[in-house]
């Protein structure tokens, strides 16, 4: 098996592992890390075809660490989002949270 498709599986692996994760997990930091597994394997998609189209270039790394300064903005602020919901209905189940309270 050579490089390329190795990368393509694993990167699709990352990425049906966090959709699985997504659609079945109810927690929302669980939701939060399917959702970086998710972009982690679009990344690594971006590097395998740009490695194996263009290996002169590096457009596809930039695009890659791009989406990882992306992820780390969301990360960040998804994280204050569940923490203020924590803070207003001591639960972080998505099932639990019905309304916000002021």
């Amino acid at each position: 098996m050579d490089v390329l498709n190795f990368l393509l599986i694993t990167a699709s692996g990352l990425f049906f592992i966090g959709v699985y994760g997504f659609l079945t997990r109810r927690n929302l930091l669980t939701m939060l890390i399917s959702a970086e597994l998710m972009l982690n394997g679009a990344a690594l998609n971006l590097v395998a075809f740009n490695r194996y189209r263009w290996p002169e270039e590096l457009d596809g790394l930039f695009l890659a660490v791009f989406i990882v300064a992306i992820a780390a903005a969301e990360a960040a602020l998804l994280i204050a989002i569940v923490l203020r919901l924590y803070r207003n209905t001591r639960s972080v189940d998505v099932s639990d949270i019905t309304e916000l309270k002021h």
